[in-house]
């Protein structure tokens, strides 16, 4: 499995479109800020929840599933314990045609559902999250003071 800075640097830049599979409407889950801060950063978050289908979520529509989300979905952001994924990515596989990156947050890591989608030619990142590999990667960490170079305990 390929995590270098290149190769999630070029998944973050070429996504449009990310399902964000497990949101909660909850603003202090996890899951929701880490959707509402991509939404923020231009990307098209399609939120997937089987128990809030049908209600708004940064401006877009809750999902119920994979199936129900759509075709133009590039990537798969898992928010759902690691023994859930791999039916996950079947449904993604067979469901999104333009899917190019199944995405497992933080201690999320499926190596059955990474070789099935390898399979497939799709990009796969485990026990990663994109809102921070994306400040990382970006620069935004300089902003709360991280990541300055700077070795001081002086203000």
């Amino acid at each position: 499995m390929d995590n270098s800075d290149a190769f999630l640097k070029t998944i973050l830049q070429r996504s449009k479109t990310i399902a964000v599979v497990g949101v909660s409407m909850n603003s202090v889950r996890p899951s929701y800020y880490v959707a509402r801060y991509l939404s923020l950063k231009g990307y098209r978050v399609i939120p997937v929840n089987p128990g809030h289908a049908g209600k708004m979520l940064f401006g877009q529509e809750v999902r119920a599933s994979l199936a129900d989300c759509p075709k133009d979905v590039d990537m798969v952001d898992i928010f759902r314990r690691s023994e859930h994924v791999p039916p996950i990515v079947d449904e993604a596989i067979a469901e999104l045609p333009n899917l190019k990156t199944v995405w497992m947050q933080i201690g999320v890591e499926s190596p059955e559902a990474e070789a099935a989608a390898q399979a497939q030619g799709l990009d796969v990142v485990m026990n990663r999250c994109p809102k921070i590999e994306y400040q990382r990667l970006f620069g935004e960490l300089r902003m709360g003071g991280f990541n300055t170079g700077v070795i001081s305990s002086k203000l």
